[in-house]
């Protein structure tokens, strides 16, 4: 192996190990999660947290804006209050929306 490819092996796993560590600072705490509710039907396209239906993986897959079976974490006791131009939050998926 050469210098030069040993230099771009190396730099490939930095990078690698920069993304998880990013990744992991950005989810909540045991004790933040556990102030949240699953809230379907508020995400804008992109950016739910997880569970956007057929043909999505997770988080920030979602097509839609306000997609009724992608869900977004919100503080417990907020969700059926907020307002979208589709309609409430739900606390469970929302068929054909």
């Amino acid at each position: 192996m050469t210098i030069s490819a040993k230099i771009l092996v190396g730099a490939g796993a930095l990078l690698a190990l920069g993304a998880n560590a990013a990744a992991a600072q950005n989810r909540p705490t045991a004790q933040q999660e556990a102030a949240m509710e699953k809230c379907y039907g508020v995400a804008k396209a992109g950016k739910n947290d997880c569970a956007a239906g057929p043909g999505t993986t997770c988080a920030g897959t979602s097509v839609r804006d306000y997609q009724g079976n992608a869900w977004k974490l919100v503080a417990k006791g907020t969700c059926t209050s907020i307002e979208t131009p589709k309609g409430k939050g739900s606390l469970s998926p929302i068929p054909n929306r």
